[in-house]
């Protein structure tokens, strides 16, 4: 177990799922999303961004994370692992299964949810990890349309 400069506890093995996930998705040809959960400590789910692979615009990393997970009656001993700060919906969904602590690799390519979390009482550990911003960036590099359609920036 590892401490954040926050002092909250998080799982260096659950975030380098996490990290994995991404990387396998970059490689699919997919958004670099990954995401990992753990409950009471235990890694019980890893997903990542499958929206283009799969067709699916929910298939966000932390999405088909929870769908990797099944059916749970509590969250509330978990923690959330994802590399990019989350989006609107994937926020919602946080919100919505009372996930109440959220490790973040980075929210230097997209800011994501962050303020819309803590408002609603999720412990938000911030990394700030330069190689999940390292995939982002060679994502959004190479796939901007895409990219604009995964964050919903239609113009």
């Amino acid at each position: 177990m590892t401490n954040s400069a926050d002092g909250g506890p998080w799982q260096q093995s659950s975030f380098d799922a996490a990290v994995r996930e991404a990387q396998d998705g970059l490689a699919d040809g997919g958004v670099p999303v990954g995401s990992a959960l753990d409950l009471d400590g235990e890694l019980v789910a890893t997903g990542r961004n499958l929206r283009v692979q799969g067709s699916d615009p929910t298939a966000h990393g932390e999405i088909s994370c929870l769908r990797d997970a099944g059916r749970r009656t509590s969250y509330r001993q978990a923690v959330l692992y994802t590399t990019l700060a989350p989006c609107a919906m994937c926020a919602g969904a946080i919100i919505q299964f009372g996930i109440p602590r959220v490790v973040v690799g980075e929210a230097e390519t997209f800011p994501g949810e962050l303020e819309l979390l803590r408002s609603r009482g999720v412990e938000i550990i911030l990394l700030q990890d330069e190689h999940c911003s390292a995939l982002m960036r060679q994502f959004q590099e190479r796939y901007p349309s895409v990219w604009a359609e995964d964050i919903g920036d239609v113009r």
